[in-house]
């Protein structure tokens, strides 16, 4: 059973964010460090067998896949944004029920005893809300297991462009986490620098997995949406290598991406 909903009923936003994903066809080849994360979680895990899994956003089925393979459930419920991922994720759990729509917006019925989501939570226009939202849907003793990013992730596109999604920092998780009523709260924190062999090749990256550092961000002022010029990029490129160059192991110039990954994993009481 499916329940759909267009991406007319999206807030323009969530509507760009959901275009970009939808045309970011290299995205497992590039997220790399995503498909770490989903192992990450994958492995902090507390049972594998459940009466009800929830997951949030769940893109091109990098975590669907790790879950199909290690848990079993008597019922799924697999939530994204993108219509055109429907058909890839049902593939992968023939008996689930795939939700297409905003998971900020639904209310995702019944209770739950696991929710889950990788990569996603950063792309809401609340990502605090999720863990309210969260904890209305989880059955006593349940866990809600995710990752986001923090402050820091992809500081150096922030300096350059002063543009970049907001991230909460872990303490306001940790206040969000026990108002909401969860225990045994674990948050940890995992940092990559990513090598590339130029600036544009971290901008290339950075498109291919669906992320743009104009019209994504929550713009809670007047101003005009950041897009790129000729003369911009090429600014941004002596910029990069001016402030954030290095060598590989070969002695060849590079320039780094910084990811900061923040797992969180709790229980509901």
């Amino acid at each position: 059973m499916k329940t759909l909903a267009t991406p007319d009923n999206f807030s323009a936003r969530k509507q760009t964010i959901a275009r970009h994903f939808a045309n970011a066809s290299d995205y497992d080849q590039q997220a790399n460090i995503q498909q770490q994360v989903c192992q990450y979680l994958l492995d902090n895990l507390t049972h594998t067998k459940h009466d009800s899994v929830l997951e949030v956003g769940a893109g091109t089925g990098q975590m669907t896949r790790l879950l199909a393979a290690h848990i079993q459930s008597q019922h799924w419920l697999i939530n994204e944004l993108c219509a055109e991922q429907a058909a890839t994720l049902q593939s992968i759990v023939p008996n689930a029920d795939i939700t297409i729509g905003d998971a900020e917006t639904m209310d995702f019925e019944g209770e739950h005893s696991l929710i889950i989501s990788a990569n996603a939570v950063q792309w809401f226009d609340n990502p605090l809300s999720f863990v309210a939202h969260s904890a209305r849907r989880l059955q006593a003793g349940g866990q809600l297991l995710f990752n986001t990013f923090t402050p820091n992730n992809f500081w150096q596109i922030k300096r350059l462009t002063g543009q970049g999604l907001y991230y909460p920092d872990i303490d306001e998780w940790q206040l969000a986490l026990v108002s909401a009523g969860f225990e045994i709260i674990e948050l940890s924190t995992q940092r990559f620098e990513l090598p590339f062999a130029s600036p544009y090749a971290i901008l290339k990256h950075m498109k291919l997995t669906g992320v743009s550092t104009n019209r994504t961000q929550v713009n809670t002022s007047n101003t005009p949406p950041f897009m790129w010029t000729k003369a911009r990029l090429q600014q941004f490129e002596s910029d990069y290598w001016q402030h954030f160059s290095a060598q590989d192991d070969a002695g060849q110039p590079i320039v780094h991406l910084t990811y900061e990954v923040l797992i969180v994993n709790a229980f509901k009481q």
